[in-house]
């Protein structure tokens, strides 16, 4: 699980290597969707592995926009984050990448989609 404390470290990396505005528009909107990967009910993970978790995060970062600036780009990093820790990665030229964010942020993207879209491109390390 990624803190809100790390994603606000990951995200001024982000933005001090790639220029933008640094900062979080809303903490409470970060910590849900940093959250929502590791959701449960009735005591079971609605989320069951990794690709569903990392799915979960980049759709919520991307769509609620709790930064400022760089939301595309801090969803996408921490969404391979998620990857990694799973023993995946992800395998695309950087059209196709560019693509699928911007295609979850302008809403032609669902979560089943984006599932769909690291499944066709995960590798594993």
């Amino acid at each position: 699980m990624i803190s809100t404390e790390e994603a606000i470290v990951i995200h001024k990396l982000l933005i001090t290597q790639f220029g933008g505005i640094e900062g979080v528009r809303n903490l409470e909107g970060l910590a849900s969707a940093l959250d929502r990967p590791f959701t449960t009910f009735d005591g079971e993970e609605l989320y069951k592995d990794g690709v569903e978790k990392a799915a979960a995060l980049i759709e919520s970062l991307i769509k609620n926009h709790p930064f400022l600036d760089g939301n595309k780009r801090i969803g996408y990093v921490l969404m391979r984050l998620i990857l990694m820790e799973n023993g995946l990665d992800i395998e695309a030229n950087e059209e196709s990448k560019y693509q699928f964010v911007i295609s979850i942020a302008s809403g032609q993207l669902d979560f089943d989609a984006i599932k769909e879209w690291i499944h066709k491109n995960l590798k594993r390390e």
